[in-house]
């Protein structure tokens, strides 16, 4: 491997661990306006906040989900015999074949809404907002409210599925590329036209992306964001001693 080309794949490296650490910060601000509101003598309400949607809302489990539901036909394989239709058909479903690839980015973006749609409900956050009496600016509490919640979780939804679908399929376009040949009619065409790190992938020996990739940058940034909350907890700290001591001094 040639110095330029390991330098090129250097910055592609960097430019991928770049745009997974910006993705994963990545959230859609859906502003909450709370009225006032009077309980006793005191009134309560009147200040505004915001619900942070993440675009990656499910993480790297769409990407594990449909890895493993991928890799069961290939603990079949061996029970089956090598020229049955059944055969050739679990053969085209391996790491490397188009037919693979396909699959794999249709079950990411299948299970990303299908992960979203369990830990998040729009219709729950609506109601906890009306119960507290907070409201959307311009959007109608309750029914209304949900639906615009849900039309935004899906649109970000579907950036965080095509990312996660770029990141995981990454390591097979290196390595090996997109294997067209199987396409009928236009795929050797297809082949011969392309260029051959799209059809041949650069034979890359190490092995970086997807999804080993995805859990160590977010172990990274959960431990940064663990140290920062430690450390800002240490300053709060250290300045409620300093207040006491010099209360009590002024006592």
């Amino acid at each position: 491997m040639g110095p330029i080309r390991m330098i090129a794949l250097v910055v592609l490296m960097a430019a991928v661990i770049a745009a997974i650490v910006f993705v994963e910060r990545g959230h859609r601000r859906v502003t909450v306006q709370y009225a006032k509101r009077v309980v006793g003598r005191r009134m309560y309400g009147g200040s505004s906040t915001h619900i942070p949607l993440k675009v990656n809302t499910g993480g790297v489990i769409p990407v594990i989900f449909a890895s493993s539901i991928l890799a069961f036909p290939a603990t079949l394989a061996p029970m089956m015999a090598p020229g049955s239709w059944l055969g050739r058909a679990v053969d085209q479903i391996r790491p490397g074949m188009l037919l693979y690839d396909l699959l794999y980015v249709t079950g990411i973006i299948f299970f990303c809404y299908f992960y979203t749609a369990i830990i998040f409900n729009p219709d729950d956050v609506a109601e906890n907002m009306r119960k507290y009496g907070g409201f959307i600016p311009g959007i109608r509490p309750g029914k209304r409210t949900a639906e615009y919640i849900d039309t935004i979780l899906t649109r970000i939804t579907l950036v965080g599925a095509i990312y996660l679908a770029i990141v995981a399929i990454l390591p097979t376009f290196l390595i090996s590329g997109i294997n067209l040949t199987q396409l009928p009619y236009i795929g050797d065409q297809l082949d011969a036209t392309l260029p051959s790190f799209i059809t041949r992938g650069m034979n890359v020996t190490f092995y970086f992306g997807g999804t080993s990739l995805l859990i160590i940058v977010g172990v990274a940034m959960d431990t940064v964001q663990q140290v920062e909350s430690q450390l800002i907890m240490r300053h709060y700290d250290g300045f409620m001693k300093k207040t006491r001591i010099r209360g009590r001094r002024g006592q």
